[in-house]
């Protein structure tokens, strides 16, 4: 073989094998304010790192996901599977066979960053670390975030386990928009576990005026990892540092970025109340097709929420000539992809959901519908505005073609 042909097929190998690297753990950072999706600051953000132990935001949403549907409960116990206990450090060491809380994995997940507790949470609501992982995929393209993969609860060192920055910063608001109350725990620096004190190790926490959360992370293969969200003076922003070389420059590295984009970030709205009712007991919203919602809705006031959601309402309404749907309006089959606890979670999902079939569909109207479920109140995501009822059923096909759950419903259902 002649010099020409080696140099060839050394070459060939070469590319072959980066294109087989599902991640690399180059430096990214994505900076985006809450208020109104704007991206501040961006570099490498679509790039697949490794998530290390960022994993775990994904691990909690499930989690809060479950407290709110009613299949946990705070103070219920876990048992410690062997496959958790069995995880590598940073843990608690709970034994195989013991119990451990909701409370206390959740409070371990946030501080310790126990991948025990993690792994332990996992087993119990997936059944197994594979099923659970395909919960978390599954649930990470329905908040939009496309691509990332998640192959267990810890975010132990798993090659196929990736993500981007953009994404990451996509959970982080996730988080703070569906579960404003749980969320509050992510400003948590220490906590009491079986008579010791467990203390974190964000240090913006406490060194970074406004600050509140979220998730630190770190593996050989990923870098140092950072999610952090602002909440200061009506301004929210959510940044996210990927593939830092040390904890301190990386923390660094985000107190920079903040400083610039927490400035620049949105501080109010204002617009009109668009709202469109199809009977008393029932109301439907259009959701925004590409403007995040605010994400600090419990912290502002309620008007002034509802007045922003309207901007961005009245805006995709233009763009889209879609108006809100009316009890006149609309069509006799109606696609469901959720019914989750808030408006806003609704709403979230309709938006990343409607690129799936809008192109195919573009009559359709996205709305949420608060209904009462026993004591509690739920809030339908549906699709309305299909000409038959086989029009609804390939919607739905489409929509489970993209990871999203669906059901064809009646109108009057």
């Amino acid at each position: 073989m002649d010099g020409a042909w080696i140099f060839a097929l050394a070459f060939l190998c070469t590319v072959i094998s980066l294109l087989a690297s599902p991640a690399q753990a180059g430096y990214a950072h994505f900076i985006m304010d809450a208020n109104t999706g704007k991206v501040l600051a961006s570099q490498n953000a679509d790039v697949k790192n490794y998530p290390a132990s960022l994993t775990k935001m994904m691990t909690l949403y499930l989690v809060f996901e479950a407290l709110h549907h009613g299949r946990l409960t705070w103070d219920q116990r876990i048992k410690m599977s062997k496959h958790g206990s069995s995880a590598a450090p940073s843990k608690l060491w709970v034994r195989a066979g013991t119990t451990f809380t909701v409370r206390e994995a959740v409070y371990g997940m946030i501080v310790k960053s126990a991948n025990d507790l993690a792994e332990g949470m996992g087993d119990h609501l997936g059944g197994s670390e594979a099923k659970f992982a395909q919960m978390m995929t599954r649930k990470a393209r329905q908040l939009g975030m496309s691509s990332t993969t998640f192959r267990n609860a810890s975010g132990l060192p798993n090659k196929a386990q990736v993500t981007t920055a953009r994404d990451m910063a996509k959970l982080g608001l996730a988080l703070q928009r569906d579960f404003p109350k749980e969320y509050k725990m992510f400003n948590t620096s220490s906590f009491k576990f079986r008579g010791n004190t467990i203390r974190g190790h964000n240090r913006l926490l406490t060194s970074y005026q406004g600050v509140d959360g979220i998730k630190t992370g770190y593996t050989n293969a990923s870098g140092f990892n950072l999610v952090s969200a602002v909440n200061h003076n009506g301004r929210s922003v959510v940044g996210v540092v990927l593939g830092g070389k040390t904890s301190r420059s990386r923390d660094n590295q985000m107190a920079a970025l903040l400083d610039k984009a927490v400035p620049k970030a949105s501080r109010t709205h204002s617009s009109e109340q668009l709202i469109a009712s199809a009977s008393t007991s029932r109301t439907f919203d259009l959701p925004p097709a590409s403007v995040p919602l605010p994400m600090f809705a419990e912290r502002r006031d309620p008007v002034a929420m509802q007045i922003a959601a309207a901007n961005t309402v009245m805006a995709d309404a233009i763009q889209t000539s879609v108006a809100p749907p009316t009890a006149s309006k609309r069509s006799a089959w109606e696609v469901q992809i959720a019914a989750a606890d808030s408006k806003a979670a609704a709403l979230s999902l309709l938006r990343n959901a409607r690129p799936s079939i809008l192109s195919n569909y573009a009559g359709i109207a996205p709305y949420t519908e608060a209904v009462r479920s026993g004591s509690a109140t739920l809030h339908r995501a549906r699709f309305t505005g299909f000409d038959s009822q086989e029009a609804a059923l390939s919607a739905c096909k489409d929509l489970k073609a993209h990871s999203y759950s669906c059901v064809v419903m009646s109108s009057e259902g």
